[in-house]
């Protein structure tokens, strides 16, 4: 044989083993992944394991950049599985490593938070903080990635790469993502994916979208200065309760009459603080509330148009007004925006791991998370989890003191949770073989 077929002869059984790798990767161990999970992670054993670790989440809530005993059990639980992690990042959080420690780079969201709030649910395993709640699910967020973890770490021989685990504080308002892409430690990623339970989906069902999921949001506060006085005097006096009345009013009208009716956006006064008495008019009040919009024009234009509505009416009223947007302590969130190809990947996944018939696409929230600045920083992908019971009463909605969360979920989010990283990491190893075939 000459030496040019010899060399011909080969390279194409050099393709040929590479073909044959990519369809073996594809076809044999793929699709399974997930079901073989929910298998595991469906275990008496690892179920009671996670529903003891959300409950002792759940008794001792911490606020946004508080997390010390949360963070400090996530680490505890991550030692005892041999998973190596960085602490603190972004003040309490959390960031752990599963795999080979070399690229590709994954990562998995979950937020340790809990709200301000007094819970109203009479359990065994109630808050044990007065006036600090787990009324958000984030307790079984921060579960969910640890048994993702340790579904992870138990296979560690699978993954193609490194996942990176992110237990973020601060979600409620705090920002805490910025801080943790401020802190670098995500900078080689390729990918990050974060989801929510949800009680608008029945147990074992998803739901996400391509495109614009949850709207950005900022929140203002304003202080309107007149001149207090006898409530029988009014002539004496400059009313700010008056002025700022008139202040929420014509706020309403910034959506209504100059907002385009096909671009969503909302503005809500949640927050009327002045006076202390039936005949006194006071010397000021403070206003505060939200803003929201699903592209940053119109979110600078509400900005724009919300400290000139406070400004100009409080003026008009012989009032002076300051608005302050708090981006220190409430920074804004930009749109939550999921990526296209990252959203097909999700449904694949789910697809393989519950049926395609448990996937629904969701239409655009006006709520808002703050997974978008990982999202600005790199392709992100966020879904809902159903924990509906059907056999039961509607559950509370989230922010709810009545909040509750149905622990039979734990195992799906756990499960979706190890499947995206492992399965992405597999595909991009896939992907590689078929790019070095190509090149070939």
């Amino acid at each position: 044989m000459s030496l040019c077929k010899w060399v011909s002869f080969l390279l194409i059984i050099h393709l040929l083993n590479s073909s044959q790798i990519s369809s073996s990767l594809t076809s044999n161990g793929f699709s399974q992944i997930p079901p073989k999970f929910l298998a595991l992670a469906k275990r008496n054993d690892f179920y009671d394991w996670m529903v003891g670790i959300r409950r002792r989440i759940h008794e001792n809530p911490e606020l946004g950049y508080e997390e010390v005993e949360t963070s400090k059990l996530v680490r505890t639980e991550l030692e005892k599985m041999g998973v190596s992690y960085k602490y603190p990042v972004a003040v309490t959080g959390v960031v752990g490593y599963v795999g080979t420690g070399q690229a590709p780079f994954v990562a998995l969201r979950a937020d340790m938070d809990a709200l301000p709030m007094q819970e109203m649910v009479e359990w065994e395993h109630k808050s044990k903080v007065p006036g600090k709640m787990h009324a958000c699910g984030h307790d079984a967020h921060t579960t969910m990635l640890l048994g993702a973890a340790k579904l992870l770490k138990e296979h560690q021989d699978e993954l193609q790469g490194t996942v990176i685990l992110v237990f973020q504080p601060a979600e409620e308002g705090g920002g805490g993502a910025k801080k943790i892409v401020e802190a670098g430690v995500l900078k080689d990623v390729s990918a990050i994916f974060g989801l929510h339970v949800t009680n608008q989906l029945g147990l074992g069902l998803v739901s996400s979208r391509e495109g614009p999921l949850l709207a950005g949001s900022g929140f203002f506060e304003a202080k309107i200065s007149g001149k207090g006085g006898h409530a029988a005097l009014p002539q004496h006096a400059i009313d700010p309760i008056l002025a700022a009345s008139n202040v929420i009013v014509t706020l309403q009208h910034l959506v209504s009459r100059e907002a385009d009716p096909l671009d969503s956006q909302v503005v809500t006064v949640a927050k009327f603080e002045g006076g202390g008495a039936f005949n006194v008019i006071p010397d000021s009040v403070t206003i505060g509330g939200t803003f929201r919009a699903f592209s940053t024009k119109s979110f600078t234009q509400l900005k724009k148009r919300i400290e000139q509505v406070i400004t100009r009416q409080a003026s008009v009223h012989m009032c002076n007004a300051t608005v302050d947007f708090l981006q220190e302590e409430k920074p804004f969130f930009p749109p939550t925006v999921n990526d296209k190809a990252l959203h097909m990947f999700f449904k694949n996944v789910s697809g393989d791991m519950l049926g395609t018939k448990n996937y629904f696409e969701m239409q655009p929230l006006m709520g808002a998370e703050d997974f978008s600045f990982y999202q600005v920083s790199m392709p992100g992908h966020f879904s809902f989890v159903g924990m509906q019971n059907e056999a039961h009463s509607p559950m509370a909605s989230p922010h709810s003191p009545y909040f509750e969360v149905n622990e039979e979920v734990l195992p799906y989010g756990a499960v979706l949770h190890a499947s995206m990283a492992t399965r992405y990491l597999l595909d991009l190893k896939t992907s590689s073989l078929s790019n070095s075939k190509d090149e070939l």
